[in-house]
Formats: structure tokens, sequence, C-alpha cells
């Protein structure tokens, strides 16, 4: 299943590899927005602002462990691109543990943390009980998103987009009949809508590992000819904190934001909750698509296939483009039928509060869609310190902005649904203009 990018139809070839990617994490966020649909119409207001301030922060934690796999990631393709079979066996030992320690250290820290969270976000007294239960269970499942993320970003740097697809999609459906059955039968309340996560996420992490193991060649018997150097280990570092970082600034922006929503009170929080469940279902698949041009591009990068490079990054910029468009046109129209489906009838100020921020950042998406290519971009070309710096851009003016104009009382929340955009487009102008900069020397050929 393995698929080669660095030969065939340049954007045929990226397509395909990244649809698998797309549908798979289509079924994840039908998972998340049935979690939040499940929550907000039988539990009410308050449980979806728990859970939705929750889900904020496990996607900052999670972001972290991402960054980590997808940095080894790109190591993963390039050395798959040069078909060096030997420096791609000793990639895999490094990363596998270097992320698996720093995946330990990171779960003991959010446990001896969690007391503390509630002040870093100011939750309000009246969400904070349930949303420690949540987050009490939902921790439990770190190590299994190293799992599935680790194993997925493998399989995806040899072009097996596939299995990762099918394992996530097993493990979406399973969540939504556990949260169904804990939530509606058992009445284990939030604490029920996380205990399905976990389980389901322990069904994918596991399922993954033992197929990775089991059939893919390169890891066939891989303890028995496991290899630690230092050298290695140095390389992987050098891809995988960079592009943790960049995913970890990223999504403390957002975290740093969520705090400054809930200060706003229940009402917005829970707005603010389904909101970002129909914006991530929204852009989603040109976060996905970026993905798959950067293994593209890395594979390219190892075999040295500069005019495939440039090939798939003019189609790349043509395909985001008029997707983004498009969705950006639905969901300003369908605002209010989208917050409809998850808050309930009576709770006009929530549905009113999510309208006005789909409709604010749903109209721009080019730039979210235009940013992921530039992540892939020079994540896949070595330059993953550039990754960062387009991140801190972005989210430093998202958080500045965001604070400044929610601070003067004729703007208030609705300066923080602006200040997105804006990071945004900011974020891609400097990416654009570094890439015209340096376009000759971005392509030294890697050893």
């Amino acid at each position: 299943m393995n698929q080669d990018l660095t030969r065939g139809p340049v954007m045929g070839s990226m397509l395909r590899f990244a649809l698998p990617m797309i549908l798979g994490n289509l079924l994840q966020q039908c998972y998340n927005i049935a979690d939040t649909l499940i929550v907000g119409k039988y539990l009410g207001s308050n449980a979806l602002a728990a859970v939705g301030s929750s889900f904020t922060l496990m996607t900052f934690l999670t972001s972290i462990l991402l960054g980590l796999c997808m940095g080894s990631g790109a190591v993963f393709s390039i050395r798959f691109g040069q078909r060096d079979e030997k420096r791609l066996n000793e990639s895999i030992c490094a990363s596998f543990v270097l992320i698996g320690v720093l995946t330990v250290v990171l779960n003991l820290l959010t446990f001896l943390a969690l007391d503390g969270i509630k002040g870093f976000l100011r939750v309000p007294e009246e969400v904070w009980p349930m949303m420690r239960e949540y987050l009490k269970v939902i921790f439990c499942g770190i190590a299994a998103t190293f799992l599935y993320n680790y194993f997925a970003a493998f399989l995806r740097s040899l072009g097996n987009s596939f299995v990762p697809l099918v394992f996530l999609g097993v493990s979406a459906l399973l969540n939504i009949a556990l949260d169904l059955f804990f939530v509606l039968v058992l009445r284990r309340g939030a604490a029920g809508a996380a205990e399905a996560t976990v389980i389901a996420q322990y069904v994918s992490g596991v399922g993954i590992t033992l197929y990775a193991m089991a059939k893919v060649p390169q890891l066939k018997g891989i303890w028995r000819r496991f290899t630690l150097k230092w050298a290695s280990v140095k390389e992987i570092a050098s891809f995988s904190i960079l592009t943790c970082v960049q995913q970890s600034v990223m999504n403390l922006g957002i975290l740093m934001v969520q705090g400054l929503v809930n200060s706003f009170g229940a009402t917005i929080m829970a707005a603010f909750a389904a909101g970002v469940k129909i914006d991530a279902f929204a852009y989603m698949p040109v976060q996905d698509f970026g993905n798959a041009f950067s293994t593209f591009i890395a594979q390219n990068y190892g075999a040295r296939e500069k005019e495939r490079i440039q090939e798939g990054l003019k189609g790349a910029v043509i395909a985001s483009g008029l997707f983004s468009i498009f969705v950006s046109l639905l969901v300003f129209l369908f605002a209010r039928p989208l917050m409809s489906i998850f808050v309930q009838a009576g709770e006009e100020a929530v549905i009113s509060a999510g309208v006005t921020y789909l409709r604010i950042e749903g109209a721009f998406y080019c730039g979210i869609g235009c940013l992921f290519l530039l992540y892939g971009l020079y994540r896949a070309l070595g330059r993953p310190g550039m990754s960062v710096v387009l991140t801190v851009i972005s989210l430093g003016t998202r958080v500045a902005l965001a604070y400044i104009l929610s601070a003067i009382p004729a703007i208030g929340v609705v300066g923080i649904w602006w200040s997105v955009p804006i990071g945004w487009f900011l974020a891609d102008a400097v990416g654009i203009g570094y890439y015209l900069w340096k376009k000759d020397r971005l392509f030294v050929w890697p050893e």
C-alpha cells in the first residue's frame, strides 16, 4: 500500500495520497461534532462549555506529540525518497525513544498541573467541576494518542495513508457509539464522554501499532536490529522539536485565547466551543492536504526532483485556494443552521454569538489554507524553523490583538474573532515573501 510520490502524475499522486487522510479526519471531526452535539443537547450549555474548553486544552497537548511525530515523518520521507534503508531504521529507533520518553513526561505533568488549569484558563466556578471530572479521565489517553500519531506518521511517510484511515475510522465510529451509551444509557455525564474517547483512542493506538509491527517490512523485527545513534537522535530532534514547537505554539496561542473567551462567561464559552468544532470541520481538509503536500515535497526533496516539487507547489496552491473559497461561502451562508445543530433552540444568545464568530472567521479560510501549505513546504525542505516563525507571527498577532481589541468596550468579544484572520494573512505575507527571497537557496539537497 506504500505509494512512491516521486513518480507518476504530480497532482494525481498528491490527491490520491491526500484523500484517505482527509476522509479519516472527516470521520474524526464527525466524532468531535457528535460529541459536542450529545453533550450540548443532553447535558446543557455548562457541560458544553466544560467539554469545549477541555477540547482546546487537549488539542494543545496533542499538538506537542503530533508535532514531534510530523517532524519525524519528514525525516522518514526523505530517507524513503533516498532509498536509504539503514538510515531509515536508525531514524525510526531514535524517534520512537525520543517521543516515547517525552510522552511519559508530558502525561505526568498533566496530572500534576490539573488543579492549576482552572486559574490559567479562567474557568467559571459553575463549569469547573464538570471540566475537572472530564480532564481526569481524558488525560489517561495521552499514551494512546502518541501510539496512533507515531505509527500513522510513519506509514504516511512511506506513502501509505489508507491504513491510518482505517484505524481512525474504527476509532471514530466506536467513539460515537460509546458516547451515546455512556451519556444516554449509563448517565455518566461529562466523565462518560471522556471514558468513551479514551477507550476508542486505545483501540486505534494499539491496533495501528500491532498492524505496523506485523505488516510493514521496515518495522518487522526492528527490535532485533535496534540501534540508537546520537547522530540520528540529533537529526530527529532538529526536525521534530522545531515542528513540535510550531504546533504547540500555535495551540498555546489558541489556549490563551480560550482563557480570554472564558472570561466573557459561559454563554460565550458555549458559542466558542460549538463554533470551533464547525471551524475545524470546515478547514480540516486543507490542513490534511497541507500535510500530504509536505510528504510529497519531502519524498521528492530526498530524490532531488526539483521540477516535481515546483509543479506540485503550483497545483497545491490552486487546489487549496479554490476549496477554501468554496467552504468559506458555505459557512458564511449557513452559519445559523450550523450553530442550531449543537445548541438547544432556546439558547438564542449562544447561537447569535456563534453565528458572529463563524461569519467573521468563515469568510477567510483561504488565509489558513495558504498557511498550512507554507508549514508543510518549509518542514519538508528541512526548514522547520521557518514554520515556527510563521506560527509565532500568526498566533502572536492573534493573541495580542484579541486582548487589545476585546478590552475596547465598543468592540468587545468580536475583537477576538477578528484577530484570527488578521494573524493568518500577516503570516502568509511573510511566508510567501521569504520563499520568493530565498527561492534559489531553498533547494540544497540533503545528504
